[in-house]
């Protein structure tokens, strides 16, 4: 056991971490990440996480087609079993355009074999903004499937995690999920997600944070990269990493260190979640997590934050 603190999840009656390891580059997914991560280091990585204070961890049926939650199994098996005190969460997936209900069936029975956890304690419907609505949220469909795998006994909670928050907002009004989880959208340059914590505030549902790096414009110190959240960066936007980058190191700590204290100081959010492909990272993401530096350094970084219309979903809502 780590003793490491835990927190409540919303009122799930699970307990996470500050941090949650973020499996998708386990996987391998080079072209989002900008590099391999063979099968040998991810179980070594997922190891050394079970031995560490992280002990919530993120991953996805569809992350490099099943590989991210077939390497995070065996390394569970390899430790000998899951600690008492991790708690491991997985989402459903479409294939090949197909995001019915039997195809959620699949994805949960498929999450179940890889992970060898049953039932699954918490799964997300994933990235259902990328499909129709009415479809997802019909009879027969997606979130019926869902719903009733919990109600079966599959799933012990269910939870709603994507991108667009107009259309995460749609979803979170249906009422039956539990969990939300936001990327890219509260992070130190982008606050697309306000209203919509704010709502899930109000319903009482548990809250985590996700790709607060924003995708790794965050984390890079050269200043090469131009991408925010999958896609190029406003010039707003830019400029405003360049600054923040200037501030952090004057006030000698790192702009990632930053974005990630950034999340884990903000009491709404149970957990944040950070993708971890190396064993030095699991301290270095800890030691940032608690990154001490007083307000002045916060409100320096704030009085920065780029105006709306750069953030990644600025359009009004319909």
């Amino acid at each position: 056991m780590s003793g490491a603190a835990l927190r409540p999840l919303g009122a799930t009656g699970l307990a996470v971490s500050r941090v949650t390891l973020g499996g998708a580059p386990l996987g391998s997914m080079p072209e989002n990440f900008g590099h391999e991560v063979a099968e040998a280091d991810a179980i070594d990585l997922v190891q050394e996480v079970l031995r560490s204070g992280i002990r919530t961890i993120d991953t996805s049926n569809g992350y490099s087609e099943g590989r991210s939650e077939e390497r995070i199994g065996r390394a569970i098996a390899a430790f000998g079993g899951l600690p008492d005190d991790v708690l491991v969460i997985t989402k459903t997936d479409q294939r090949d355009g197909d995001y019915s209900g039997e195809r959620v069936r699949r994805s949960l029975a498929e999450s179940a074999e890889r992970l060898g956890i049953s039932p699954l304690p918490l799964v997300h419907l994933h990235d259902p903004e990328f499909h129709d609505f009415a479809a997802m949220t019909g009879p027969g469909g997606a979130a019926e499937a869902l719903v009733a795998a919990k109600e079966r006994g599959e799933v012990g909670h269910i939870g709603l995690a994507g991108g667009d928050v107009h259309a995460m907002r749609r979803y979170l009004d249906l009422g039956v999920f539990e969990v939300l989880l936001v990327h890219n959208r509260w992070t130190l340059v982008d606050r697309s997600a306000g209203p919509l914590l704010d709502r899930a505030a109000e319903l009482g549902i548990g809250v985590v944070n996700a790709a607060v790096l924003g995708g790794g414009i965050l984390a890079d110190e050269s200043g090469r990269k131009t991408d925010y959240g999958y896609r190029p960066a406003s010039a707003g936007t830019l400029s405003a990493i360049a600054r923040m980058r200037e501030v952090c190191r004057r006030w000698d700590t790192t702009l990632a260190a930053a974005a990630i204290r950034f999340s884990t100081r903000d009491e709404r959010f149970a957990s944040t979640i950070v993708g971890i492909s190396r064993p030095e990272r699991i301290p270095q993401t800890l030691d940032a997590a608690a990154l001490d530096r007083p307000q002045e350094f916060w409100d320096e970084l704030e009085s920065l934050l780029p105006s709306p219309e750069n953030w990644l979903d600025a359009r009004p809502a319909h």
